[in-house]
């Protein structure tokens, strides 16, 4: 787990440490840029007017503050445009997807700036320009990662035209147009262009040569190099299906009004939205509105008095404040802390779960969304998805964290055990701590949890595989604790393994607790899985052949959120509605059971 956070100057000495480790990265990963350059940072942070742009620093760090990646943009706001100086994460890290996040986090500031586009050099990818067979090797990674977000080399220019006789392999100028038109005229991306050079690189380039690179941007709007790595997909074929044989989609309605803007929560409003942008013209669900339900519901899983805390304190943060969790008391359930400040560790297990104005707010519109899903299978929806944030199988009985407030499926699972035995099977990559705490005890509901292992995967104090429930509930709760490194083929081995117990405790409804994190290059996790792996999983899940409620819980490669969502929906209903003539059936179990 990580948070990504903006800082704004040095003066906080934690800031101070984050600064300066910040410009150790920069040394050991630019060896080429000035000293002075680096050395520059705090004071392009603290004096924007001397430096002609606006700077803005984010940072990656981890639960104790180590640094795990940095950005580092500038903004001016005359020419409205922004760019990219640096983006680097730590060379343990590469491919972790922190870089991913950093970037979609600068192309979010970026738009809020109200940028034209994003400007930034890369080096490269002409075997002509670099001769080192390594070092075109990375060059080509970095413009194919570019690609995916349709960044790509502004064409018909003389921008990587040498300074100095015989200089080769000069960086190419980026754009990446933000989701836009990208259609930057002529006089504009010139003024653009001299600004670059001449505030960055004027103690280098001379006057004629900044002049002759100007002008050599000739094109009425600025013409970007075709796509070399990365296929423009086709919009996925719009299926038709009788309405009993779709998947019936509760959308939480109020979810943007919990984001958390200062911290660079990557639990943000945008999966929600990538999500739904391959999900709603795929033919597979028929969406229905979110009812509201009675709060008692809710305490029906959480104790009344962390309920009515956490209800009181979201109610009482000032508009656009959070408050995090700092004082972490041993819990003694007669002397709770009276402060609300303080009470926030009382009631908290980490401390990047913020309350703020509108949490409660958000989580309860959750709940209310797994109930209205809930209802939908009772009423004879084969397959419903609540399709919420914040997520929460993290939130305990009297404990939120984890990005998690109330546990929408707990208090699903628990609405449907009035009417028969559940099970909930839990595929985000870290452990239902919640919602194993909530069932402990409880044999009519069944909970099983495929995650990474907790000797490095939050919530590291629980879901191990001896952890098999209390009293009544022994034996009804299974973690499938699983190593660091995990591809599709071996999730699909364990994820088999489940259904079966699942099959053996013969319930009337499941429950999935659904996370796209364990997605390759998530940023919260470790694990491979790709687009088939999802369908293939979705498969083994439609073909139990159970009344199926999905909530959503987490996942944070918004890039690619939506194909996995896509693909994993589409299994699901092939085999929950036998819509191919394999479906209705669990699949064979093979070392390879589906083409790669």
């Amino acid at each position: 787990m990580f948070r990504i956070r903006r800082v704004f100057d040095d003066v906080l000495p934690v800031d101070q440490v984050a600064v300066a480790q910040v410009q150790e990265m920069l040394r050991a990963q630019f060896p080429g840029v000035a000293p002075e350059e680096i050395a520059s940072l705090p004071a392009k942070l603290k004096n924007p007017l001397k430096y002609r742009f606006r700077h803005l620093l984010l940072i990656a760090e981890d639960a104790t503050r180590n640094l795990r990646g940095c950005a580092f943009m500038s903004y001016e706001p005359i020419l409205h445009f922004a760019y990219l100086d640096y983006l680097a994460s730590a060379a343990s890290l590469a491919g972790s997807g922190v870089g991913g996040a950093l970037y979609e986090r600068v192309r979010d500031q970026a738009k809020g700036l109200g940028a034209i586009g994003l400007l930034f050099e890369c080096l490269p990818d002409d075997p002509a320009e670099v001769t080192d067979p390594e070092l075109l090797k990375r060059n080509i990674a970095r413009l194919r990662f570019y690609e995916r977000y349709g960044a790509r080399p502004i064409i018909n220019n003389d921008y990587t035209a040498p300074v100095t006789p015989g200089q080769t392999g000069l960086p190419y100028l980026m754009f990446d147009g933000l989701d836009g038109g990208g259609l930057v005229a002529r006089e504009t991306i010139r003024q653009i262009v001299r600004a670059i050079l001449e505030r960055k690189y004027g103690h280098i380039c001379s006057k004629d040569y900044i002049d002759r690179v100007v002008e050599s941007f000739r094109d009425e709007v600025i013409q970007l190099r075709p796509y070399k790595y990365v296929k423009k997909q086709a919009p996925a074929p719009v299926l038709v299906r009788p309405a009993d044989a779709r998947i019936v989609l509760v959308v939480t309605d109020q979810h943007q009004v919990h984001h958390v803007h200062e911290r660079g929560y990557v639990e943000a409003p945008v999966r929600i939205s990538a999500i739904l942008s391959e999900l709603q013209p795929s033919g597979l669900f028929r969406q229905i509105e979110p009812r509201v339900y009675a709060e008692g519901h809710i305490r029906k899983v959480h104790d009344e008095q962390f309920v009515d805390y956490l209800k009181k304190t979201c109610e009482s943060v000032p508009e656009n404040k959070s408050l995090y969790p700092y004082v972490f008391p041993i819990r003694n359930a007669t002397r709770p802390p009276k402060d609300r400040a303080v009470c926030a560790g009382y009631y908290c297990i980490d401390t990047f779960t913020p309350l703020n104005r509108k949490a409660y707010l958000a989580a309860k519109r959750a709940v209310d969304c797994a109930l209205t899903a809930a209802d939908a299978v009772l009423a004879g929806g084969r397959v419903a998805y609540a399709l919420v944030r914040p997520p929460g199988h993290h939130a305990e009985r009297r404990s939120f964290g984890g990005f998690c407030y109330l546990n929408s499926g707990a208090v699903a699972a628990q609405y449907l055990a009035a009417y028969g035995k559940v099970a909930v099977l839990d595929i985000d990559y870290h452990h239902g701590n919640g919602t194993q705490e909530i069932f402990y005890r409880r044999n009519d509901v069944l909970t099983l949890s495929i995650h990474g292992h907790p000797r490095f995967a939050y919530p590291y104090f629980s879901g191990f595989e001896d952890e098999k429930g209390e009293g009544p509930g022994e034996g009804f709760n299974i973690n499938y604790a699983m190593p660091e490194k995990l591809d599709g083929i071996r999730y699909a081995e364990v994820l088999q393994r489940a259904l079966s117990r699942v099959r053996r405790f013969g319930p009337k409804f499941l429950v999935v607790a659904l996370g796209f994190d364990t997605a390759k290059g998530d940023p919260t996790g470790s694990w491979s899985l790709g687009p088939k792996d999802f369908e293939y999983n979705g498969q083994l899940i439609g073909a139990m052949g159970l009344p199926t409620l999905v909530v959503q819980e987490g996942g944070y490669r918004t890039r690619t959120l939506g194909t996995n969502a896509r693909r994993f929906f589409t299994g699901l209903a092939a085999s929950a509605f036998a819509l191919s003539p394999h479906a209705g059936r669990p699949a064979a179990r093979s070392p390879n059971p589906y083409p790669r």
